[in-house]
C-alpha cells in the first residue's frame, strides 16, 4: 500500500531558505512555498496542509500576526505550525510557543534536523487525530447504547402500564396524559427556577417516563371495585389506596429482575406517594409537606386534574375553569403551594396537556 504523503506549505520571504528547505523536503513530503503570511492564507482557501513551517522575521506580516490570525479561525486553528527563525534568544522562542507553535527550529538548520523534526511531530498529530477521532466515535457508540437503554427501559414501563389498562379502561389514556402534562410542569419549574436544585438532580426525561406506573398497583385491584360506576364503601375505598403499596411492591420485584434498575427509582416513589396529601391526610403514610418526595408532589397535581377534567364511571368530566379551581382550592391542603403558584400562573397551557 503507498504511503500518503503529508503536504507541508513552508512560509519565508527569503527565497534562499526555501529552496533549501524545500530541495531538503521533496522526497519526504508535498512541500508548497510561500513568501509571506499573505500568501498563506490564499493558499489555505484551496487546501489544508499537515504542517506548516512559518518564518518569523517576514515584512507586512511577521510569522506572530500570522499564527494569531491562524489560531483564531476554526478551520486552521488545529494545524500545526513550527516556528523557523535566526533568533535564538528564549524570550522569542518562549513568544513563539505561546502562541500556539508546537515547535522553534532556529536557522541556519541541518537536513537531518528539519526532517527528523518534522518527522516526530507529524507522528504526534496523526496520532492526535485518532484519538480524537475514536473520542467521537466512543461518544456515538455511548449515544447509540443509551438511546437503546432508554428505549428498552421506556418499552419495560409501556408493557406494564398496558397491563393496568387492561384492566382499567381509563388509565392507557390517563398515563399519557398525566406524562405530557409532568413534562410540560417541569418545563415551567425550571423557568421560574423552583425546586430546580433537586430536578437538576434528575434525568426529567426519565421521571416523565417513570410516571407511567403510578397506578401500576391498580392490576391487584379486584375488577368489582376497579370498575364500579358508583361511590365505594367504606370497605371498597380502603382496598382501593391499596393500590399504591401494591404499586410499590410490584416495581421492587420488576427491580430484583432487572440489572439495569435505576430507572425504576422514580416509578418507586410516584407509585408509593402519588396520594399523599400536603396537610398530611393523604395515604399510605399521612406524610405531610416536604417529607412526601418531589415526585409524588409533582404526581398528585396531574392525577388529580386528569380525573376531573375527564369522564370516569363514577362522574361526569369538570370543565377546565371547574377543575382548575378544585385544583386552586387544594393549595396548601391538598397539594404543595409553590407548586399550585405555579400551575396557576401556566393553566391555560395545561388545557390542552401537549408535551413538546
Amino acid at each position: 500500500m503507498e504511503k500518503i504523503r503529508h503536504k507541508i506549505i513552508m512560509v519565508d520571504d527569503n527565497i534562499t531558505t526555501l529552496t533549501i528547505a524545500k530541495n531538503a523536503l521533496i522526497d519526504a513530503y508535498d512541500v508548497i512555498t510561500a513568501p509571506s503570511g499573505k500568501k498563506l492564507f490564499q493558499l489555505l482557501e484551496k487546501f489544508s496542509p499537515d504542517l506548516i513551517l512559518l518564518d518569523i522575521e517576514m515584512p507586512e506580516m511577521s510569522g506572530y500576526e500570522t499564527i494569531e490570525i491562524l489560531k483564531k479561525d476554526k478551520k486552521t486553528a488545529d494545524i500545526p505550525v513550527i516556528f523557523l527563525s535566526a533568533n535564538i534568544d528564549p524570550e522569542s522562542e518562549v513568544k513563539g510557543l505561546s502562541l500556539g507553535a508546537i515547535d522553534y527550529i532556529t536557522k541556519p538548520f541541518s537536513q537531518e534536523l528539519l526532517l527528523k523534526r518534522l518527522e516526530v511531530h507529524l507522528l504526534v498529530e496523526e496520532q492526535r487525530r485518532e484519538l480524537k477521532n475514536y473520542s467521537q466515535n466512543l461518544e456515538i457508540m455511548v449515544e447509540k447504547k443509551t438511546k437503546t437503554v432508554f428505549e428498552l427501559q421506556n418499552a419495560i414501563l409501556r408493557i406494564v402500564a398496558e397491563l393496568v389498562e387492561s384492566r382499567d379502561s381509563v388509565t392507557g389514556s390517563h398515563v399519557e396524559r398525566t406524562q405530557n402534562l409532568l413534562g410540560l410542569f417541569i418545563g415551567y419549574l425550571f423557568k421560574e427556577n423552583i425546586y430546580t436544585d433537586e430536578l437538576s438532580k434528575w434525568d426529567t426525561n426519565l421521571f416523565v417516563m417513570s410516571s407511567q406506573l403510578h397506578d401500576v398497583g391498580k392490576i391487584s385491584i379486584s375488577d368489582s371495585i376497579l370498575k364500579k360506576p358508583g361511590k365505594l364503601t367504606d370497605e371498597e375505598f380502603k382496598e382501593m389506596k391499596k393500590h399504591t403499596v401494591y404499586g410499590y411492591d410490584i416495581i421492587e420485584k420488576i427491580e430484583q429482575s432487572t440489572p439495569e434498575n435505576a430507572f425504576l427509582k422514580h416509578a418507586k416513589i410516584l407509585a408509593n406517594t402519588h396520594h399523599e396529601k400536603w396537610d398530611g391526610s393523604g395515604y399510605p403514610f399521612g406524610l405531610k409537606a416536604e417529607e412526601i418526595p418531589l415526585q409524588g408532589r409533582l404526581m398528585a397535581i396531574f392525577d388529580v386534574y386528569d380525573a376531573l377534567v375527564n369522564d370516569r364511571p363514577y362522574k361526569k368530566a369538570f370543565s377546565h375553569e371547574e377543575s382548575v379551581e378544585i385544583i386552586k382550592n387544594g393549595r396548601e391542603k391538598h397539594f404543595d403551594p409553590r407548586l399550585i403558584d405555579i400551575f396557576l400562573q401556566h393553566k391555560d397551557e395545561f388545557r390542552e396537556g401537549k408535551h413538546e
